[in-house]
């Protein structure tokens, strides 16, 4: 998947193709578009179109905005495709109604409104190019960027938590996950949920966890989604404790070292036949291939942390370090820009 200038018709296409337009030019003003998303969802815009506000001017009495701007942003949201125009009256796009509404099971709202934060560390990319030092977002966050992390880590795992319980292999007859820096717990709890005699630790930076246990307790899995304050790196997670072991976006954050070490310590808390699934974002093979995502959550992850993004053969290195079988790799979206990368304990002869 592709973000950038589009054209409308053929003729932009034709246009565009000759290369005689200035893409940077026009590309520039991406910014503007991603805010007028924030701007809408944070001052309630699409809440109240769906509750009936049509016009712009009933959407600046129900929002309490100045009419004439709220027009002019609901005109560019309909080019957008975020709303649709006609007679006078506003109304959203099927896409908005399911995930960016405040009160719809889901949504994604959180996620738009931690845009913010993520932003400001994206502001700092030109002296990481320069100088090659990443920034410790996790170090620097204040107590409101905690929360405002956490509920939108916790919104971006509604579209995907479905698709991981469904993907994840779990061992026959498994009693017990550790799911390292896994936060708001969500994917265990579907993953508990879909295989009913699981029981899960979810491990994380205290920070996160401070944040996350709100979030956790709406689920309802207290007595088998348990939070557990620590690190990975420095906490003893045990001997042959655990029948399934879950690190989803993690190894992103860590050099290959720190990776080796992880999974070492994973390897030893893991009961014969228990499973280490290793799941993130993929390098791209080679520049130009793999799509634009991987090359765009290589560059970030190098800028918010120490890494950037690993390949199934590198995850397979690490497993293999460990003492571990490499099982399969398992792709999750088309192209393999997303993936699973599994390894077995293997019980001794």
């Amino acid at each position: 998947m592709r973000v950038g200038l589009m054209a409308e018709n053929p003729l932009e296409s034709a246009v565009l193709a000759s290369g005689i337009v200035p893409i940077a030019m026009l590309e520039g003003y991406a910014p503007v578009y991603s805010r007028a998303v924030l701007t809408a969802t944070r001052l309630g815009i699409f809440d109240v179109i769906s509750e009936g506000a049509g016009s712009a001017k009933a959407v600046a009495e129900a929002c309490g905005t100045n009419e004439r701007a709220t027009e002019k942003l609901l005109n560019l949201l309909v080019t957008m495709r975020y709303l649709r125009y006609r007679d006078g009256i506003y109304r959203l796009a099927p896409h908005v109604r399911r995930w960016l509404l405040a009160d719809t099971p889901g949504s994604i709202r959180d996620l738009i409104l931690m845009k913010e934060l993520e932003w400001s560390w994206i502001d700092q990319m030109e002296s990481f190019v320069r100088d090659g030092r990443p920034l410790d977002v996790h170090g620097s966050m204040s107590t409101e960027d905690w929360r405002a992390y956490q509920r939108g880590m916790r919104a971006q795992a509604n579209p995907l938590a479905g698709l991981l319980a469904r993907r994840v292999p779990v061992p026959a007859g498994a009693r017990e996950m550790l799911d390292i820096g896994g936060s708001h717990g969500y994917f265990s709890v579907a993953l508990c949920r879909r295989h009913p005699g699981l029981r899960a630790t979810v491990l994380d930076l205290p920070p996160a966890v401070e944040h996350a246990a709100p979030l956790l307790e709406r689920e309802g899995m207290g007595d088998r989604v348990v939070l557990r304050a620590g690190d990975a790196l420095a906490d003893d997670l045990g001997d042959r404790v655990y029948d399934l072991i879950m690190a989803f976006s993690l190894v992103h954050h860590f050099d290959d070292a720190t990776n080796r070490l992880l999974v070492r310590r994973s390897a030893r808390a893991l009961r014969p036949g228990g499973y280490l699934v290793i799941g993130d974002a993929l390098r791209p093979r080679s520049p130009g291939k793999g799509g634009q995502q991987g090359a765009f959550f290589d560059l970030y992850f190098a800028l918010t942390s120490e890494s950037g993004l690993w390949s199934f053969d590198e995850m397979r290195s690490w497993q293999v370090d460990a003492g571990l079988s490499p099982l399969k790799s398992i792709s999750l979206v088309p192209g393999g820009g997303f993936g699973l990368q599994v390894a077995e304990r293997v019980a001794p002869d």
